[in-house]
């Protein structure tokens, strides 16, 4: 058998799963982005080639994506995600975004978008924003520090300049506009007492509504990895709880033990292509 053929074999029954699905659910991590051109944070290896500076001082992850970070150098914190709020803004969702709004819109049940990814890029494709749960919060989104009140607001206003070689960021510091303190976004951190988490329990609520509706759901997950599993959970539970079949895309863990469905190692975009030339243009 040639090397290519278990591949060919993965994606025809892909297709089939998704053909045969009343609903789609999307799961998708920072490995759905790197079509996209943005990076994935894997290790520290590739944090720090996406941020230098922080190479340089032996700043991880885990220490920047932190409130302690804004509490100790605000200027060093807002570099960083001031620096990834421009680049999500300039980037563009991949094909394959469109690929899998066009399978869950030709659904009977539709389709729900749960993702660890802060983005913006489902909402930018056009999905609906009442059918996305965003686990780990938004870019989009300010809050205070503090935080002073559950209150948020839209960061549209903000342009931060950074200091790219220093990954600081240049001019005033973002404040909340309820008590002055300093603005940090809206995303769930390492360490995070201090997320306001309303927001999101909002989307989940309509996530696990709209779950107990549907009976044969396909979970397609990708790019989820292991070291931040929420993604993953999240996939093995529906399969569990509601039936149906999942269709992992990962090009380094594509492993999906004993649930039913198939893993595919690939990439998203490349993956998702390959699935949607055996699809066509009606997937039902």
């Amino acid at each position: 058998m040639s090397v290519a053929a278990p591949y060919a074999q993965a994606i025809e029954r892909a297709a089939a799963l998704i053909a045969a699905a009343d609903a789609l659910v999307i799961a998708a991590g920072a490995g759905m982005g790197v079509d996209s051109g943005l990076p994935d944070f894997r290790g520290n290896a590739g944090f720090w080639k996406a941020y230098p500076a922080l190479a340089v001082e032996g700043t991880a992850f885990m220490d920047i994506a932190s409130p302690t970070a804004f509490h100790a150098d605000p200027r060093r914190a807002w570099g960083f995600y001031g620096h990834r709020l421009a680049l999500y803004r300039r980037s563009l969702p991949h094909d394959g975004y469109r690929l899998l709004r066009q399978w869950g819109e030709a659904k009977r049940k539709g389709y729900f978008v749960f993702t660890s990814n802060v983005d913006g890029h489902f909402q930018k494709a056009g999905f609906d924003p009442l059918r996305i749960d965003e686990c780990h919060g938004s870019t989009y989104r300010m809050q205070c520090l503090v935080p002073c009140s559950p209150l948020l607001w839209p960061g549209s206003g903000l342009q931060p300049a950074v200091d790219e070689a220093r990954c600081a960021l240049r001019g005033p510091l973002p404040t909340c506009p309820h008590c002055g303190a300093l603005a940090r976004p809206n995303i769930l951190m390492f360490d995070d007492d201090g997320w306001i988490e309303e927001r999101r329990a909002l989307q989940a609520a309509r996530c696990r509504g709209w779950l107990e509706q549907v009976r044969r759901p396909v979970v397609i997950e990708v790019g989820a990895g292991l070291n931040i599993p929420t993604v993953r959970h999240f996939a093995r539970r529906v399969v569990l709880r509601h039936g149906g079949a999942l269709i992992r895309i990962n090009p380094r863990e594509p492993q999906i033990g004993e649930l039913p469905g198939i893993g595919i190692a690939g990439g998203a975009l490349a993956t998702l292509a390959a699935i949607g030339a055996v699809l066509g243009e009606n997937p039902v």
